[in-house]
């Protein structure tokens, strides 16, 4: 049974030392097993609003995409079809199917393999929602809202002064809306789709005013997404040695080694966001044992 989203919204704050350091995490990995992480909040407006003449859902993205696997949980929890478009389904994936890719498919979700992307007007807007990939839309902005006010009252009540925020970004939606709706707060990203310049265009078309946008981080070292490097295993083995607490393989390694790298956002306390996204790392991991064997070091 798929948990209802709009009943558990709020998730604790914990503290946390990690190399020494003490860290707030904000743990949205707990919202629920099925629906939870910042695509829970970017999502929440096309589940709490009304939409009599929808019949289903159109997105598109990577094969093993967060995105993916929350669209066919709203999709399934709003009787609504899901289909998703992308470039390219790997033999081995299709033949054994794994983390967001299948559990995506138990819910329903239509997969499209096609060179092109799908356009949104070819679509009836009536009776499609069209959700451009990673939730990288403004009604975004209602949920993410709802997770700055809950910063702001844990704030409140643990009285806690001057704070700043880091979380890792793919399109940077989270990052922005969030700095938006705590302009007092400083927010800290870092670009682990493309680089930095790709960020800003990505705050950019959603709000072209950058006095408003965070503040973004480039890692020491370029990591292409979606490739495997041996210091992202190691330093997600230390997360969870360290802390109790299981972390993204893919975009979570690279917030926490540039979120170290950069001693400076230490001198006032540091929150930062857990956005979700484990049921990935089933296949992260598959795909670490095939690249490196049993010892990963």
């Amino acid at each position: 049974m798929i948990m209802d989203i709009r009943e558990i919204l709020n998730s604790p704050i914990e503290q946390v030392v990690f190399e020494g350091r003490e860290i707030f995490v904000k743990r949205d990995d707990l919202l629920s097993e099925e629906f939870s992480g910042n695509k829970a909040r970017k999502f929440y407006y096309f589940l709490k609003s009304d939409f009599p003449n929808v019949k289903k859902i159109v997105s598109y993205g990577s094969n093993q995409s967060n995105a993916m696997y929350s669209l066919s949980v709203l999709a399934k929890m709003q009787g609504w079809g899901f289909e998703y478009y992308v470039h390219h389904l790997p033999s081995y994936l299709k033949a054994h199917p794994q983390g967001n890719y299948k559990y995506a498919l138990r819910n329903g979700m239509r997969m499209i393999v096609s060179p092109n992307r799908p356009k949104r007007e070819t679509f009836d807007p009536e009776e499609v929602l069209f959700i451009d990939e990673g939730g990288h839309v403004a009604e975004a902005k209602v949920g993410i809202g709802i997770l700055g006010k809950e910063i702001a009252q844990w704030q409140k009540e643990e009285e806690i002064g001057n704070f700043s925020i880091f979380l890792p970004s793919g399109t940077g939606t989270t990052a922005l809306f969030l700095q938006q709706s705590l302009p007092d707060v400083q927010v800290y990203t870092v670009p682990c789709v493309g680089d930095g310049d790709y960020l800003k265009a990505q705050f950019d078309e959603l709000d072209a005013d950058r006095t408003m946008h965070p503040i973004i981080l480039e890692p020491k070292k370029k990591y292409h997404f979606g490739k495997l490097y041996r210091e992202s295993y190691n330093i997600w083995l230390k997360l969870q040695a360290q802390t109790g607490i299981e972390f993204d393989l893919l975009y979570d390694p690279v917030g926490w080694m540039t979120m170290m790298e950069n001693s400076a956002i230490f001198s006032s306390p540091l929150l930062y966001i857990h956005q979700g996204g484990l049921i990935g790392n089933e296949s992260m991991l598959v795909r670490y044992q095939r690249k490196y064997g049993e010892n990963i070091t």
